[in-house]
């Protein structure tokens, strides 16, 4: 190895934590049976992420504004349970933003966006019934 390039260490990045139980065998060199990673691919990720909700504009306040959310849920699950907590009508329009800079995707999972954008371990949620940023 040079003086130049860096030492590298296998495994996985500790900014990501530690891959799922899943993927744990196969990380440590183990080989998984087809079935076993079929089976491992259909397991549902139980980990969870605190969630801290933030009115925004003329958004109401709620009462409780940490949650703890399933990691594995995408973004929609997010907006549909906040929907519920407010008793907004799917009509009506609600507007989140990720650290008071972005809206997600619908699509994106609550643990990616925690890993890449949490804060304090907490995935900050802004809310609004208006256009707020961007």
């Amino acid at each position: 190895m040079s003086a130049l390039s860096p030492a590298v260490t296998p495994g996985p990045s500790p900014a990501l934590g530690a891959p799922p139980p899943h993927l744990a065998q196969a990380a440590q060199g183990g080989k998984l049976s087809p079935r076993q990673a079929l089976d491992a691919t259909k397991q549902k990720d139980l980990t969870k992420v605190v969630v801290r909700f933030k009115a925004t504009g003329n958004a109401p306040i709620m009462k409780q504004n940490f949650y703890k959310i399933t990691a594995s849920n995408q973004f929609r699950t997010v907006i549909a349970f906040l929907r519920k907590e407010l008793g907004w009508k799917p009509a009506d329009s609600l507007f989140l933003y990720i650290n008071s800079s972005f809206s997600p995707a619908p699509d994106d999972t609550v643990a990616n966006l925690f890993k890449c954008f949490g804060t304090e371990g907490h995935l900050i949620v802004n809310y609004s019934s208006t256009q707020a940023w961007g």
